[in-house]
């Protein structure tokens, strides 16, 4: 297999066995998975299962960092740029946009595994140039949240990528299991339940106690 395709072969096999077994599913049997003889080929490739993992979180952000620059772009001329809900499917929409491609079955899964691996939750890795669609959008969620005490803010905000990605993830399953087939108000859906978690009020007692 040439080299760029045996890369490719162990990208899809490491997303899709990590979505299925965890992080710790063993190299050898994803080597397997993607048709490779030597079982070292993650080390060859990917030189651990850090590099493995950061590889397939970078093919598909970097898909997405574009996919929301685009949409930002759009809703910037729009004049929603800064509103919650687009916000919120700014970051969401774009991941369930790309379940609809060839070949990509396990992304949702995938992203809940690893969502609180270094590679996905450092948050150092905002300040990235190639982070920037993401970094300005959590910044003006922080901005049009403002009405929620500071506290309460960040933990919503922090909570909101695990909501996100256990929302899509169920999704991903109900579509591999035939359960349901993808209808065009499903992204809606997903998103107004990610927006009813950062926007539901508080009692007054409780936003004292949190303070503003």
């Amino acid at each position: 297999m040439p080299s760029d395709a045996s890369r490719t072969a162990l990208l899809d096999a490491g997303e899709r066995l990590i979505a299925e077994r965890g992080v710790d599913v063993p190299l050898r049997d994803i080597a397997a998975a993607a048709g490779q003889r030597n079982n070292s080929a993650v080390h060859y490739y990917f030189a651990s299962r850090t590099g493995l993992i950061e590889a397939i979180v970078e093919r598909r952000m970097n898909w997405l960092e574009q996919r929301r620059m685009q949409l930002l772009a759009a809703h910037e001329a729009d004049g929603r740029a800064n509103d919650v809900h687009t916000l919120v499917a700014m970051l969401a929409t774009p991941i369930l946009e790309l379940l609809g491609h060839d070949r990509v079955t396990h992304l949702g899964r995938f992203l809940e595994v690893v969502r609180t691996h270094p590679v996905v939750a450092d948050a150092h890795r905002l300040a990235d140039a190639d982070r920037a669609a993401v970094r300005i959008i959590a910044t003006r969620l922080d901005a049009a949240l403002t009405r929620l005490p500071r506290q309460l803010r960040r933990q919503r905000l922090e909570t909101m990528a695990t909501v996100m990605f256990a929302l899509i993830a169920d999704y991903e399953r109900t579509l591999e299991s035939g359960v349901r087939t993808a209808h065009p108000g499903d992204g809606a859906e997903i998103v107004d339940m990610i927006v009813a978690m950062l926007t539901v009020p508080i009692p007054e007692r409780a936003a004292t106690t949190l303070g503003r």
